[in-house]
């Protein structure tokens, strides 16, 4: 790795300024600036150009990016909407998947496509939240009852794989000891839970939060900070994955501001400006120079591992969605089916791990993470114009005269 600097970094911010300035000129061109910026950190990285290598300044701001990314993810979760049927619904679905899941990777490991079944299983699960969202806000499904089942489905999703990698791949022990360490953590996180509920209720702390929460202090802001550090350091103190940890910190801050009065009305939107304005694009595009394209290319076997693998998505997440048909229909089950098999960044992490394990390689890694590219460019797109046209459709049915009856 070299040396600490910033010249490296210039090139990394120019990149996360461009991607989304250039898409912004070109708005019919509906790319997720996620993968214009993945695409350029490849181009500008090793494989290509050899403009930028990973020093250790990129190195913690992308770790930093990294935990930010689940942070905010789990920030996203509306646990108001998680319950009843729907709740049910949505984790139905998701065993299905990874029932789904489990012999597929099986099968891609008895034909070598993939050294870990396993590993392979849990990210074939999963679900990109954050790229869901914008195409559900574009055609206003957001709140509709088609809208919270997909979204319950992702949460679902997301809180399943993170779980399940941190169960079954950290740690040295074994599963049985990640287990107790893992309940320990998930003790510590409602512990965490009731001493904050507690303070919330002081009339001192709110005035003071209050006070401080618009100067130069950004007292909540801060606060967020402090909750997402402590519980990285703590599922890294426990021999858990940082993702864990994060992803835990900003779901616990949605379950305790579910209504979102305790918190200021821009808290999250700062909140999305630090992720979003430096260290999550620094993580995209510094996944993208460590993208092994030579090695995706060396075997025409390997590319062709990358058709496999988004066809395992669409397999392993659409089709569960069928379970949905009873509550949203045929058509929009299908819709589902298609928008719930958009995955990215998950894959871009778990890989990360698998590597540093051993339990993936790096032709497979770049193959995994190339079917997650090709599903965010096509299945939220896909989803989207079956939507726009399912809503083109609807008012010409409903205007249809109703026949009269003949005297």
């Amino acid at each position: 790795m070299e040396e600490p600097g910033f010249s490296g970094l210039l090139v990394v911010t120019a990149v996360a300024f461009a991607c989304p300035f250039l898409l912004g000129l070109a708005p019919r061109l509906r790319l997720p600036s996620v993968v214009f910026e993945i695409v350029t950190g490849i181009v500008i990285g090793p494989s290509v150009l050899g403009w930028v290598e990973v020093d250790q300044t990129i190195e913690v701001l992308a770790l930093i990016g990294l935990a930010f990314l689940l942070f905010l993810a789990g920030l996203e979760i509306d646990f108001g909407q998680l319950r009843g049927r729907l709740l049910g619904l949505a984790a139905i679905g998701w065993a299905i998947s990874f029932a789904i899941a489990v012999p597929v990777g099986l099968v891609l490991g008895g034909v070598g496509l993939v050294q870990t079944p396993l590993l392979v299983a849990i990210l074939l699960a999963s679900t990109s939240l954050g790229v869901i969202i914008p195409v559900l806000k574009d055609v206003g499904e957001l709140g509709s009852k088609f809208g919270q089942l997909v979204l319950a489905a992702a949460s679902i999703a997301d809180f399943g794989a993170v779980i399940l990698l941190s169960l079954l791949f950290s740690g040295e022990s074994g599963p049985a000891s990640t287990a107790i360490l893992l309940g320990a953590f998930l003790g510590l996180l409602g512990l965490t839970f009731v001493v904050i509920r507690t303070a919330e209720r002081s009339r001192v702390v709110g005035d003071d939060l209050l006070r401080l929460q618009d100067s130069s202090a950004q007292i909540r802001v801060r606060a967020a900070m402090l909750l997402m550090i402590a519980f990285v350091a703590l599922a890294e103190g426990l021999g858990l994955e940082l993702i864990l940890g994060s992803f835990a910190a900003g779901a616990l801050l949605s379950l305790l501001d579910q209504d979102q009065r305790l918190t200021h009305p821009t808290f999250r939107t700062k909140l999305e400006a630090m992720g979003f304005g430096l260290f999550i694009p620094v993580f995209f595009v510094t996944s993208g120079i460590r993208f092994d394209l030579q090695a995706l290319l060396d075997d025409p076997a390997n590319l062709a591992m990358v058709p496999i693998f988004l066809a395992a998505l669409l397999a392993v997440r659409g089709l569960p969605a069928v379970v949905y048909r009873r509550f949203v229909g045929g058509r929009r089950a299908a819709i589902a089916g298609v928008l719930q098999a958009t995955s990215l960044p998950f894959i871009v992490a778990a890989t990360a791990i698998g590597m540093e394990l051993g339990a993936i390689d790096a032709a497979e890694s770049s193959a995994l993470i190339a079917a997650g590219l090709l599903s965010v460019l096509i299945f939220p797109l896909v989803g989207l114009t079956m939507l726009r046209r399912e809503a083109a459709q609807r008012p010409s049915s409903s205007s249809r005269p109703t026949p009269q009856p003949v005297a």
